[in-house]
């Protein structure tokens, strides 16, 4: 049965009454971008990725972001006791595996960090998804050189070893878990010129974690809602600068109307 605007909007609602605390180990690009979108979605982001103090703030969040922009050695050791910590405390865990496959240090860290623990939900374009698997391949630093139907196959079979949600990014969005499967093609061509939108997403998939138990359903959620907006900001946006400042208050707007006239889910 097809995840409806009714649904999705509950999820909304449930984000604005709660204020869930998101607990993001994030890059410095999109630290300021990704914390404005989630306060506007209705969350609460902290920005936290001291190794000293992640444990201690991981236990009392409501979901853990893990994005591996910037990584170093500091930061990846916080990444991996904060991963640890979740698990223990019945946190739900996103992982976004940003520029897998660019370098070796940087393929072989987050392919470490989905083995130490059980993921709730991986999201990352189709080349980071591929990269995950496949040892030849090659990424353009953080952008994908592949459409996100050809990294299904990938996303299926981390999604079986991993015993989680995958999320494969791009004009449609391809969300599995074991054998179901959720296409989302929300979104606006615009988007992929602002830097750090899928790292908004990873985010947005914190915050649905939080309010709805199921991955599958909690990433597909977040990805119809960050296409819609994505949307409405396009239609108010001569270009990408304004489309980052318009985004931002389609997410704090957001109406079930706004749900129920645009989206675009099959599964």
């Amino acid at each position: 049965m097809a995840i409806t605007a009714v649904e999705i909007f509950k999820s909304v609602e449930d984000i604005r009454a709660e204020r869930p605390l998101i607990h993001n180990i994030t890059n410095y690009v999109v630290m300021n971008n990704t914390a404005n979108a989630l306060l506007a979605i209705g969350a609460s982001p902290v920005m936290i990725h001291a190794e000293e103090e992640v444990e201690d703030m991981t236990a009392v969040a409501s979901a853990l972001v893990i994005n591996i922009g910037t990584l170093s050695a500091p930061w990846v050791r916080g990444m991996f006791k904060a991963f640890a910590k979740a698990a223990s405390s019945g946190v739900p865990v996103v992982i976004d595996p940003v520029g897998a496959g660019a370098t070796p240090y940087r393929t072989g860290t987050v392919r470490d960090l989905i083995r130490s623990g059980r993921p709730t939900i991986i999201r990352g374009n189709a080349s980071e998804i591929l990269a995950l698997t496949d040892d030849r391949l090659k990424t353009k630093g953080v952008d994908s050189t592949a459409a996100s139907d050809e990294a299904l196959y990938a996303a299926q079979s981390i999604s079986r070893t991993c015993q989680c949600a995958v999320c494969v990014s791009g004009a449609v969005d391809y969300v599995v878990e074991g054998k179901r499967l959720v296409k989302v093609a929300n979104g606006h061509p615009m988007m992929p010129k602002v830097t750090g939108l899928g790292c908004t997403a990873s985010a947005l998939c914190g915050a649905f974690a939080a309010v709805e138990k199921d991955p599958l359903t909690a990433a597909a959620k977040a990805m119809a809602v960050m296409g819609i907006a994505g949307e409405i900001a396009a239609e108010q946006s001569p270009g990408p600068g304004s489309l980052q400042m318009h985004l931002i208050d389609a997410l704090y707007r957001l109406t079930k109307e706004d749900m129920e006239r645009r989206l675009k889910v099959e599964g």
